[in-house]
């Protein structure tokens, strides 16, 4: 069955949501089995080395960059009708907001999305921790917390009333893109081969980036065929998150992408897990993990809406269509992650990765 036919059946609603759920279970099943973790890879780099953690999140940045920019070249997909490059990006708060994400994401242990796959899979840390970072992301949005990051993000902006494309930004060929995703690819083959990384967790690694190309040629060619405007979007689980929640305490909630995609990223590791045999359910060990778990969800929720994306939202998706914005928080959630670790990581770990460099 097509686009279309899901469309003329259900209405664009519904039909966004089948979309955001079929993005959401690729996501899921790929992400639980390769392990892909933002902060996992910068923690992992900022300790002197270049290992697992480091090639899985290259070769998923990088496959989202090929499949996203090869779509662009081939008409599937237009960038600049994305609902993050169609509105002004902020300086300020993705340099703010991407710093307070990356502390946030040390703390808790996990990014968000990755909170998210290990939810579903009995972690009861990041239940709570994905709740907290859901609640302050709607509290940032249209609660308490909005005024304080509107008025950070307010106080630099791109011109033009729309974010800045790298890519024209620089009067750079179309095909600079698909050539970098390429580059970045052959660098994360190379790593794997140097750490011997086998080629199951290298197949998931990519599909994490193949569900953001999706994600993105599929709400654009829905955009293209429904009768109401659809934002045309991808895998990101800031705004979803809390827009999530809402649709479990409003009376009568709209369906779109971002309602499908948190459940079936849910369901799709919880399936993973299960085939796998590694459903099993993880508490906290200590007083001292729940507090900074707290206080990174919390972090995380507020940095996530003020820079406009999570670590996926920036990190790869918003990336992979060479938003400014997006480039420069994930350079300040990098920042942010590598300095909270050398500051409360293990004193053994922070020694090595002095030695290192």
């Amino acid at each position: 069955m097509m686009t279309s036919d899901i469309l003329d059946l259900l209405g664009d609603g519904p039909t966004a949501a089948v979309l955001g759920l079929l993005t959401g279970l690729v996501f899921g099943v790929t992400a639980q089995r390769s392990a892909f973790c933002l902060r996992a890879a910068t923690v992992e780099f900022a300790r002197g080395r270049m290992g697992e953690r480091v090639t899985v999140w290259l070769l998923t940045f990088s496959t989202a960059l090929v499949w996203v920019q090869a779509a662009r070249l081939a008409g599937l997909f237009r960038p600049e009708d994305a609902r993050i490059m169609a509105v002004p990006g902020s300086w300020s708060g993705a340099a703010i907001g991407g710093l307070l994400f990356g502390i946030g994401m040390v703390l808790a242990r996990g990014c968000s999305g990755r909170l998210l796959v290990l939810a579903a899979t009995g972690n009861l840390r990041a239940v709570i921790s994905g709740l907290i970072f859901a609640v302050v992301a709607q509290m940032s949005l249209h609660g308490w917390l909005a005024p304080a990051r509107d008025a950070l993000a307010r106080l630099a902006v791109t011109p033009g009333g729309r974010n800045l494309d790298l890519l024209a930004a620089l009067g750079l060929p179309e095909a600079t893109g698909l050539v970098l995703g390429l580059g970045f690819a052959a660098l994360a083959l190379a790593l794997a081969r140097r750490n011997r990384v086998g080629p199951k967790i290298l197949v998931f690694g990519a599909g994490v980036g193949f569900s953001v190309a999706l994600g993105w040629v599929a709400t654009w060619s829905l955009a293209q065929m429904a009768f109401d405007p659809v934002s045309v979007t991808s895998v990101t689980f800031s705004g979803p998150s809390a827009n999530t929640l809402m649709f479990f305490l409003e009376p009568a909630p709209e369906l779109g992408f971002d309602i499908g995609l948190v459940p079936g990223v849910f369901l799709g590791a919880f399936c993973a897990a299960w085939a796998t045999g590694e459903l099993r359910f993880q508490g906290f060990h200590a007083e001292s993990q729940l507090q900074r778990s707290m206080i990174g969800a919390v972090l995380m929720g507020f940095g996530a809406m003020l820079a406009g994306g999570c670590a996926i939202g920036n990190g790869v998706t918003g990336g992979s269509v060479f938003a400014a914005t997006s480039w420069l928080a994930l350079a300040a959630m990098w920042l942010g992650a590598m300095t909270t670790d050398a500051i409360v990581g293990p004193p053994h770990a922070r020694l090595h990765a002095g030695a290192n460099r």
